[in-house]
C-alpha cells in the first residue's frame, strides 16, 4: 500500500507507488521541450516546442509558428511566427508530437 503523508503542505509519497496520476506525470514530462503540432477549433494549427500545461489542459509553446486553415488543400502559406503562446485548453482539438522530435531524444 502506498502512503501519504502530509508535511508543511506538501504531499510525500512512498517509493513504491505507481498511480495512475504519476505515470501520467511522467508522460508529460518526457515530452517536454519537444516538437507539438496543435490543431484549434478555429482551424488553426501551432507548431512549437512545448513548455508546460495545467488541469485545465491549456497548454504553453515556445517557439511557436502558426498555419492558418488554407482554401486550397495543396499551399499551406507562409507561417507567422508567434514565439511564446498559450493554447486555451477548451480551444484544443487534436495534438500530435512531431516524430523527429522524439527520435532526436533517444539519440538515434
Amino acid at each position: 500500500m502506498a502512503a501519504v503523508n502530509e508535511e508543511n503542505g506538501m504531499a510525500m509519497h512512498t517509493v513504491g507507488e505507481t498511480s495512475g496520476s504519476s505515470l501520467a506525470r511522467q508522460k508529460l514530462e518526457s515530452l517536454l521541450n519537444k516538437s507539438m503540432r496543435i490543431r484549434m477549433t478555429d482551424g488553426r494549427t501551432l507548431v512549437g516546442l512545448f513548455l508546460c500545461t495545467d488541469r485545465d489542459c491549456n497548454v504553453i509553446l515556445g517557439s511557436a509558428q502558426e498555419f492558418l486553415k488554407s482554401t486550397d488543400s495543396f499551399s499551406q502559406g507562409e507561417p507567422r511566427v508567434l514565439g511564446l503562446a498559450m493554447i486555451p485548453g477548451h480551444h484544443v482539438v487534436s495534438i500530435e508530437v512531431e516524430a523527429d522530435s522524439l527520435l532526436g531524444s533517444r539519440g538515434i
